[in-house]
């Protein structure tokens, strides 16, 4: 069955993947593979829209494609009536920190809010303005004033940690809409992204002192996913991709106050204290398994993330576990999509390829002899070289492929050794000094 390819599907899914990004739309036109994992994680989507929780850990090596993955989970949690919220972790932005590093990973999560209807981020007003016109559809039908709903339906958030300030700027915002007041409507807008930093501009905008801070991250997450249920929304799904940057930390107090967080996340997970919300973690096998710096330093997460022995033993991949590591692609694989790329090329056309299918063949041969057999376990810049090669024969139609596809250029694709860069200027046990002499108090 031929896939029509629209021309800004076309045109996104080639552009990113030529600068090594994923694309925001049209992922369905060239998934291939890791079948399983996918079911398991739509279950995972459907718990969150039961009431209940997820916590997964997704492990790959840089340029497997678990950024791609992710991606692809959170289209589907979309579809399903979900909201969500993804950022990448950076060194300045993390899950603890006491310099703002984590207020700035929330307001990343903020902006990004997504919803079916609003897939490319940016949803936080459609999310509130859905709430406020169910509260006033109920109202109507109870005979009740809108405002006196609003609060009743927010009272729930009264219940946990800054939920009092939470609800208080939701009815400003109520407030705002109704009033038409669009100064108090951005002031509202702006505390829920979390761009507050002083009580004095909080107290003469809304009217509270509390604002969103480094340690108000978790606790506003799980009052997110209390109020997009308000608002009609199954729940809340939380990707978090890049987690390796925590593992780079020298400063290992941070890394551990960092990794204490992860822990709260899952025990509550693990626990069921949690309702309507799912997270997804992503990192390389160093961020899971290093005993000196990676989740498995800390011996409560190491014993709680512990592969399944069965399985291990067995060979086999427990896709229901926790932590999920991706499988590489096959070769089979690759071929596939390599097919599925010429096809958006194309337009979707097959009257229009560039190339025909002994050139995928040909190039794939020429990726294993160029840089081995991490051509399909990471493949990133293969992709990358692959699309160089049909975007000059496009360019240039007189040319030919087998003429050229051994003049493309590919590089084995790594992550650049910024720890390695860190260690070896500073040293481990310097770092580890360092630590105990910005932390020492008397």
């Amino acid at each position: 069955m031929i896939k029509v390819i629209k021309p800004k599907e076309r045109e996104t899914i080639i552009q990113a993947l030529r600068s090594g990004v994923v694309p925001r739309i049209g992922l369905q036109h060239i998934q291939v593979g890791r079948s399983e994992e996918l079911k398991s994680f739509v279950k995972d989507v459907d718990t969150i829209s039961d009431g209940g929780s997820s916590f997964r850990l997704v492990i790959g090596e840089y340029g497997s494609g678990e950024t791609f993955f992710l991606s692809l989970v959170r289209s589907i949690a979309l579809e399903k009536g979900l909201v969500t919220m993804n950022a990448d972790l950076s060194p300045s932005k993390r899950l603890h920190g006491t310099e703002g590093q984590a207020r700035r990973l929330l307001s990343d999560l903020v902006a990004s809010l997504s919803t079916r209807t609003k897939q490319d981020g940016n949803a936080l007003t459609n999310i509130l303005e859905k709430f406020i016109f169910l509260a006033q559809e109920i109202a109507q039908q109870e005979g009740v004033e809108t405002s006196l709903k609003i609060k009743a339906l927010l009272g729930e958030l009264n219940d946990y940690p800054n939920g009092n300030s939470f609800a208080h700027v939701v009815n400003k915002y109520w407030e705002a809409f109704d009033t038409g007041n669009d100064d108090l409507k951005n002031s509202a807008i702006k505390w829920l992204k979390g761009e507050y930093s002083t009580k004095t501009d909080t107290m003469k905008d809304l009217g509270i002192r509390d604002f969103l801070n480094d340690a108000s991250f978790y606790n506003t997450l799980k009052l997110y996913s209390i109020f997009v249920k308000k608002a009609g929304y199954k729940g809340l799904l939380v990707n978090l991709d890049e987690m390796v940057n925590l593992y780079k930390n020298p400063n290992s107090v941070s890394r551990k106050m960092n990794y204490e967080e992860i822990l709260s996340i899952l025990n509550d997970t693990l626990q069921g204290t949690i309702s309507n919300i799912g997270f997804i973690m992503s990192g390389t096998p160093e961020f899971l398994t290093d005993t000196r710096r990676g989740l498995y330093s800390y011996e409560a997460l190491r014993s709680r993330l512990a592969e399944n022995s069965f399985s291990k033993q067995l060979g086999l991949t427990d896709y229901n576990s926790t932590v999920l590591r991706l499988a590489n692609l096959s070769k089979e694989e690759l071929y596939v999509l390599l097919k599925n790329l010429r096809n958006v090329f194309a337009k979707g056309n097959e009257n229009n390829y560039l190339v025909p299918d002994e050139a995928l063949i040909a190039y794939m041969n020429y990726c294993a002899n160029k840089i081995g057999d991490s051509y399909f376990r990471t493949p990133r810049n293969t992709i990358k070289g692959f699309l160089d090669l049909l975007s000059i024969l496009e360019q240039y139609p007189s040319l030919k492929w087998d003429d050229i596809i051994r003049k493309i250029e590919i590089k084995k694709d790594v992550e650049p050794t910024e720890i390695e860069d860190a260690l070896t200027s500073y040293g481990e046990l310097n770092a580890n000094e360092e630590d105990e002499i910005a932390t020492f108090k008397l």
